[in-house]
C-alpha cells in the first residue's frame, strides 16, 4: 500500500518548540505527530462508542422502565474496585 501525507501544518513557533522539547531519544517530530494523530483518532472513536453505549442504555431504560439509583451504581462500582484491589489489578 502506498503511503500518504497530511497537509502541511502551520503552527506558532512556541508550539513547535514545545513539541520538540518532549521528543524521546531517536524520535522524530514526524513520528511524534503521527502518534498524536493515531492517539486522537482512538480517543475520538472511544468517545463515540461511549456515547453510543450511553444512548443505547438510555433507550433500553426508557423501553423497560428499569432504572438504577446512583447509590446502587456506586455500591456495585465499589465492589468491583475492591475485587480489583484484592487481586492487585488496581492500586490507589
Amino acid at each position: 500500500m502506498k503511503s500518504a501525507t497530511f497537509p502541511s501544518l502551520r503552527v506558532d513557533p512556541e508550539l513547535r518548540q514545545a513539541a520538540e522539547s518532549v521528543l524521546r531519544d531517536h524520535e522524530s517530530l514526524s513520528s511524534f505527530l503521527e502518534d498524536a494523530i493515531r492517539s486522537s483518532i482512538e480517543r475520538r472513536r472511544n468517545q463515540q462508542a461511549f456515547l453510543e453505549r450511553g444512548l443505547a442504555a438510555r433507550t433500553e431504560a426508557r423501553n423497560t422502565g428499569e432504572y438504577y439509583s446512583a447509590g446502587v451504581v456506586h455500591q456495585e462500582l465499589d465492589a468491583l474496585l475492591a475485587v480489583a484491589e484484592s487481586r492487585g489489578d488496581y492500586k490507589k
